[in-house]
């Protein structure tokens, strides 16, 4: 069993040992940033752990407030619906749009938190093959009743692969119907890719009405629970069509306060995001070198699939080197491939001689 020692970062303790991290989420290693923990500790000094009740009453406070006035801020949108964990944000968009769609047509391989929300919905789901704009065509075309209204979602980068979503081919797809709607689950996306680190919309060009999306703090932004952001006529309507953000507890104080401080020091300082991708570029075409197939994208996460090559071997042996990644089984997670594979992250805060030594010790395993 591994056991995370510190904060996770560039370096990171695990089970005593300092290794160079290459797993996880914390793109930026917000996670042990001395500005945002500092923020929680002085929360917590201020208003406790928690409120002790949901949202409904009075379990509102300052640092929640603060959290949508920022996220509405740094999406560029009227308002944001702040809720405890980003698993629950595509269960709130299909409870909440309720009213707006018939049938829900999802990628096969889409996280488990887009299904489980498909599932709350109480609405018909069709499951399309992965990234095949065609086959989603062919569905819609097969499935759907005459004026039925349909729904696309799926994930916008997806969590093992790394691939981002065809959002531009589904688009394509959804102008021959009528009032279509896409929801978008941007968990690994959110802060990472687009201009402003707002997202697959942003970064595909796509914001617009009847696309949504949901996305959470807890990975690239370093604090905890999910956003959705967008006029106000929106989130009025996710509040009043999904209990979810109300009838459970408020996210932590600590929690909110580390997070409302991450939006604003992300929002302020983008060439935090250029150096994240910076880094992503400089790996994967060192990667393509050793032969490995990586999209030409800003994506920190890199799926790496050799054949018959013992991948569970070649993360214990880099282990042992002082080098973390994680091998994911086929079948173990959402989108991962059949043989089996390494999942690398690449942070903004990795050095290049830390990315040099992670190629040259993969090119020894391999």
């Amino acid at each position: 069993m591994y056991r995370m020692d510190s904060a996770p970062g560039a370096r990171t303790i695990i089970n005593g040992k300092v290794l160079d991290y290459f797993c996880g989420t914390g793109y930026f290693a917000f996670q042990g940033k001395p500005e945002i923990t500092k923020a929680a500790c002085d929360a917590v000094r201020k208003f406790g752990i928690g409120t002790a009740t949901s949202r409904s009453g009075y379990g509102n406070n300052p640092v929640l407030l603060e959290v949508e006035n920022r996220a509405a801020r740094f999406f560029g949108t009227e308002a944001a619906l702040y809720y405890v964990s980003g698993y629950l944000g595509n269960a709130i968009l299909l409870q909440g749009l309720k009213e707006k769609y018939d049938v829900i047509f999802v990628d096969e391989e889409s996280h488990y938190s887009v299904k489980d929300g498909a599932c709350i919905a109480n609405k018909p789901v069709i499951s399309f093959r992965h990234r095949r704009a065609e086959d989603l065509s062919e569905k819609l075309k097969t499935e759907l009743k005459p004026s039925q209204i349909p729904l696309v979602i799926c994930d916008g980068i997806f969590p093992v692969s790394g691939e981002i979503s065809p959002l531009r081919d589904y688009v394509q797809v959804l102008s021959s119907f009528e009032r279509s709607l896409l929801c978008v689950d941007d968990a690994h996306a959110t802060g990472v890719i687009g201009e402003k680190g707002q997202g697959s919309l942003e970064y595909l060009g796509l914001k617009g009405k009847n696309r949504y999306s949901s996305g959470t703090l807890s990975k690239a932004l370093g604090g905890h629970g999910g956003i959705i952001a967008g006029d106000s006529a929106l989130i009025d309507l996710l509040r009043d069509g999904s209990k979810i953000p109300y009838a459970s507890s408020a996210v932590p104080v600590p929690a909110a306060a580390a997070t409302a401080k991450a939006l604003e020091i992300l929002a302020s300082r983008p060439e935090i995001r250029k150096r994240l991708w910076d880094n992503v570029a400089y790996a994967k075409a060192s990667f393509r070198k050793l032969g490995f197939s990586l999209p030409e994208s800003p994506v920190p996460i890199l799926c790496l699939s050799a054949g018959n090559v013992d991948l569970e071997a070649v993360q214990r042996g880099l282990f042992e080197k002082g080098i973390a990644v994680l091998y994911v089984p086929g079948g173990a997670y959402s989108s991962v491939p059949e043989e089996g594979a390494i999942r690398v992250a690449i942070f903004s805060s990795h050095t290049k001689e830390q990315i040099d030594r992670l190629i040259l010790e993969v090119k020894r395993g391999i």
